[in-house]
C-alpha cells in the first residue's frame, strides 16, 4: 500500500505561522513600547482618543514585525537548527514548513506591517521599514549581520531597549522631546539580557560556523560582558534617580537596594544555567523596579 502525504490542515498552517513568530517575544517590543507612551502622556492608561492609533502601533511593532524577522531568521538558520536539540519541533527543523515558505510569510508580515504603519503616521511607517530592513539584514546574506561579533548584540539592543520606546512616544509626541537618557538605560538593559542568549546556543553556533558573540569571546567572557552591561544599566539608573532625570528622586532609596539585587541575581542565575530560565527570570525580577517606576512617574504612588 502506498502512503500519500497530505498537506497540512489550516488549522496545523496557522500553528506553525504562529510559531515562527514566537509570542512570547512580542512583549519584549510592547513593554518598552508601553514605557514610551508613559513617558510621553505621563498617565498609565493613555486618553482614550489615542487608543486607536496606539493599538494599531503596537499591532506592528509586536506581531507583524516579529512575524516577519523571525521568519527570515528561520529560513537562514535552517543549517544550524537541524543540529541544535532546541529547535527539534520548529516548523522549519521538522519539515512542515520549507524556507521558500518562511521568507514568503516574511514578506507578507512587512506588507502588512509597512501598511499599516503608514496608517499611524509616515515617521512611525520610515521606523518600522529600518526596523524590517535592519532584520532582514540581521538573520539574511551578504550582511547577515547575527554573525558578526559585535553586531549582533548591538542590533538586538537598539532593537529592545530603545526602538520600543521611541516608537511610542513618537505616536504622541515629537522625537525632539524624548528623554534620550531612557533610551540608553534601555539600550544597556537590552544588551545585557541579549548577551547571554548566545551562550544558551554556543555549542550549537560552534558546530554550524555561526560566530556570534558568545563564539567570539568564549562562554565566561561573555557572561562577564552581560554582568558588566548590567552593572552599567544599574548604575545609570541610579545616577538618573539622584539627579532627579526622568526617574524621579524619590526612587532612589529603592533603587540602592534593588540595583546590587539585581546586580546579584544575574550573576547567579545566569551564570548557573546557561538557558533562557534564568534570563527570563532575570527580566522579570526587573519588572518591580520598572512597574515602581511608572507608578511613581505617574503620580500614581
Amino acid at each position: 500500500m502506498t502512503m500519500t502525504r497530505t498537506r497540512p490542515g489550516v488549522r496545523q498552517l496557522a500553528g506553525d505561522v504562529l510559531a515562527i513568530g514566537r509570542p512570547w517575544f512580542w512583549f519584549v517590543s510592547l513593554v518598552p513600547y508601553y514605557l514610551g507612551v508613559v513617558l510621553a502622556t505621563r498617565s498609565i492608561v493613555p486618553p482614550v482618543d489615542d487608543w486607536p492609533v496606539l493599538a494599531l502601533g503596537a499591532v506592528v511593532i509586536g506581531p507583524l514585525v516579529w512575524l516577519s524577522v523571525l521568519a527570515v531568521n528561520d529560513a537562514y538558520d535552517l543549517r544550524g537548527d537541524r543540529l541544535n536539540p532546541r529547535k527539534a519541533t520548529s516548523p522549519l527543523v521538522s519539515g512542515r514548513l520549507t524556507p521558500s515558505a518562511a521568507l514568503g510569510v516574511s514578506a507578507g508580515a512587512a506588507v502588512l506591517a509597512v501598511a499599516a504603519s503608514l496608517v499611524v503616521g509616515p515617521l512611525f511607517a520610515l521606523g518600522t521599514a529600518v526596523v524590517l530592513l535592519v532584520g532582514w539584514a540581521y538573520s539574511a546574506p551578504p550582511l547577515r549581520l547575527k554573525a558578526r561579533p559585535g553586531f549582533d548584540v548591538t542590533v538586538n539592543a537598539l532593537a529592545i531597549g530603545a526602538a520600543g520606546q521611541l516608537a511610542g512616544w513618537s505616536l504622541l509626541r515629537p522625537l525632539s522631546e524624548f528623554p534620550w537618557p531612557m533610551a540608553v538605560l534601555g539600550t544597556l538593559v537590552g544588551a545585557a539580557l541579549y548577551v547571554p542568549t548566545t551562550l544558551a546556543d554556543l555549542q550549537a553556533d560552534r558546530i554550524s560556523g555561526y560566530t556570534t558573540v558568545a563564539v567570539a569571546l568564549g562562554a565566561r567572557r561573555t557572561y562577564l560582558l552581560g554582568l558588566a552591561l548590567w552593572l552599567a544599566a544599574g548604575l545609570l539608573s541610579l545616577v538618573m534617580s539622584a539627579a532627579d532625570v526622568v526617574i524621579p528622586r524619590s526612587m532612589l532609596p529603592m533603587e540602592i537596594v534593588l540595583v546590587p539585587l539585581l546586580v546579584v541575581a544575574y550573576r547567579r542565575l545566569v551564570r548557573a544555567e546557561q538557558t533562557f530560565r534564568g534570563i527570563i527570570a532575570v527580566a522579570t525580577l526587573f519588572l518591580v523596579p520598572s512597574v515602581t517606576f511608572v507608578l511613581t512617574y505617574t503620580g500614581a504612588v
